[in-house]
């Protein structure tokens, strides 16, 4: 298991090279100037020499290959420069906004699972009955509404019915629990209702496969229960697949919830990466990337050590 867990590590290292060299490269070769943008727009009158001293202070007249570099190795001890558009730390723009998307993400995580395992199994055991038929209903409307027009009529069944809104401002979870979990659970349930819909669907498909199999037959033919048998041998079998939908999901949500964070005020990092490219902050957009990077590998990671933990066999390979 620790060979198997090693090699996965491994592989992050030049996968996060790769998307941070593709980065630097495919942002560079864009038309247009964030100098330029910064200081002549909204009507500004800089003049040349101007722009070139800001472009000397900001390093983008040195060749690229040096520029990538200087930027590497700031980026391996965590320090990925200033913003060219505020001026301030990046690891600072992004820091006051990865708590946010983490939370939501997470909350959104743990509705998913809780609502996606019970439906999924329930369908699969209910094959083409009448639950089935309610459970599938319930999932594909989770893959046919988009989560921000949830979010939208969530916000207004709120102000008609109980005549209150969501509170607007971020406050960190532990210093007011109670305001930050009225903000954020909105989001989370309307993000999460999607999520729960892919998982869900996932797991019935697993279970039914895996209730198919030899096993199975041979646990029923001892005398056990068909709660033993599900509880102990199906889906312990069938969560493989789910696990990696669970993975790839949560680690979208890092970087997709812009809409969502728009409708109810958030200001995350889908947000910010909106900004950044709007701007042209290449700075910016380079560290936000490679964090994306940076959480769909880990979360790949931690994927294939649960397949280690369900399924033995994986971990030996």
């Amino acid at each position: 298991m620790l060979r198997y867990a090693l090699g996965r590590i491994a592989l992050m290292v030049p996968t996060l090279l790769g998307v941070a060299l593709l980065t630097f490269i495919m942002i560079r070769v864009l038309p247009g100037d964030v100098v330029e943008l910064k200081l002549r727009g909204d009507g500004g009158r800089a003049t040349q020499e101007q722009i070139d001293l800001e472009r000397t202070r900001l390093g983008l007249d040195k060749p690229l290959p040096q520029q990538f570099f200087v930027w590497l190795k700031g980026a391996a001890t965590l320090d990925f420069g200033e913003s060219m558009w505020t001026g301030r730390p990046v690891s600072q723009e992004i820091g006051i906004r990865i708590g946010l998307t983490l939370q939501v993400a997470v909350m959104a995580a743990v509705v998913a699972v809780m609502i996606a395992i019970p439906l999924g199994t329930l369908s699969a055991l209910f094959r083409d009955g009448p639950v089935d038929w309610i459970i599938r209903v319930i999932t594909m409307s989770g893959l046919a509404v988009p989560s921000f027009w949830l979010g939208m009529l969530t916000i207004l069944g709120l102000l008609t019915l109980f005549r209150w809104s969501p509170p607007v401002t971020y406050v960190p979870f532990f210093q007011d629990p109670v305001h930050n979990i009225s903000q954020l659970i909105w989001p989370a349930l309307a993000v999460g209702f999607r999520y729960a819909a892919v998982v869900a669907r996932m797991v019935r498909s697993s279970i039914i496969e895996v209730m198919q199999e030899d096993y199975i037959r041979t646990a029923r033919a001892k005398g056990l229960s068909e709660f033993t048998v599900v509880a102990r041998h199906a889906i312990k079998n069938a969560m493989l697949p789910a696990v990696t939908v669970i993975g790839l999901e949560f680690a979208f949500l890092m970087g997709g919830l812009v809409v969502t964070e728009q409708v109810f005020n958030l200001n995350g990092i889908g947000r910010l990466f909106v900004d950044a490219v709007l701007r042209k902050d290449f700075m910016l957009i380079q560290a936000i990337v490679l964090l994306m990077a940076f959480i769909f590998v880990t979360t790949n990671l931690v994927v294939d050590l649960l397949y280690g933990v369900l399924d033995p066999r994986v971990g030996r390979r």
